[in-house]
């Protein structure tokens, strides 16, 4: 794919606890944020923004790391292999991301909630929706713990990093907040949906059984056979809703995009 510019985005600058960046918005009716997966808004995050924004909602994209609207995948392996090395790093020494520790949110989920409020208050509706991909799949988790966020999806979520038991079982969100989030789900007034594929290493199976655990039936895991991956990606199987997405009926990662879609409808959209 080529770049994409974003020109159909309206860009605004948002700027909350000492942080300003970006934000790019489409659409009207309630909000779901949508933040990248690394290396940042590729052409393949924005066309998913398009979908959701498609469906009734106000897509509201937030800058986090990256160059915005670049295609990491385009151009020689080196070439790519740059683009994500210079999103990656500086997240990983940023004081915004928490990479390794576990039990502890990432600082910029403060921003983000933020960014949830202030859009809730300009777009309206009955909550905010929220879905992090890969390195910011837990902050929608994170994010939950504000009574605003109806409809978190995980898709793929990678942090912490680690290779030891307490890095796989566990997702970057504090103590307090998984409190929030859980007693949230007892009371019946949040579902999570999840997304991986089975094979993912970057995103463990035992990640996803410790979140069921945690959340009980509140917790909606969907978790794909790598070999429904979109196969001419360069990657191995792990962004189901963009890099590894074949928008196709029947295809099971299309299904599992309806089922995201069918979320933010359920919880922001339909009236009671």
């Amino acid at each position: 794919m080529a770049d994409d510019t974003l020109a159909d985005f309206e860009r605004t600058e948002f700027s909350a606890h000492g942080r300003s960046a970006p934000v790019y918005r489409l659409g009207t009716g309630p909000a779901v944020i949508v933040m990248s997966e690394m290396p940042g808004i590729t052409p393949r995050v924005a066309d998913f923004t398009r979908t959701v924004a498609s469906i009734g909602c106000t897509a509201v994209m937030p800058h986090l790391f990256g160059v915005d609207g670049k295609d990491p995948v385009a151009g020689p392996v080196v070439g790519q292999l740059a683009t994500v090395a210079r999103a990656l790093v500086p997240a990983c020494i940023s004081r915004e991301f928490t990479v390794l520790a576990t039990g502890k949110s990432s600082p910029v989920t403060a921003w983000l909630r933020a960014l949830a409020a202030h859009e809730h208050e300009r777009c309206g509706g009955p909550g905010v929706g929220a879905i992090g991909m890969c390195f910011t799949g837990g902050f929608a988790l994170a994010m939950a713990a504000d009574d605003r966020l109806l409809a978190p999806v995980l898709s793929q979520p990678s942090l912490p990093f680690g290779l030891g038991r307490k890095a796989k079982e566990g997702i970057d969100i504090s103590p307090d907040e998984l409190a929030t989030v859980k007693n949230r789900c007892a009371r019946g007034d949040l579902t999570v949906l999840g997304l991986r594929f089975e094979g993912d290493k970057i995103s463990p199976p035992q990640r996803f059984r410790w979140l069921r655990e945690q959340l009980g039936d509140a917790f909606t895991a969907i978790e794909l056979p790598d070999s429904s991956a979109r196969q001419d990606s360069p990657m191995p199987p792990h962004s189901v809703l963009t890099e590894h997405l074949v928008d196709a009926p029947g295809e099971p990662t299309r299904a599992a995009l309806d089922e995201v879609l069918d979320l933010f409808r359920r919880r922001l959209l339909t009236q009671d």
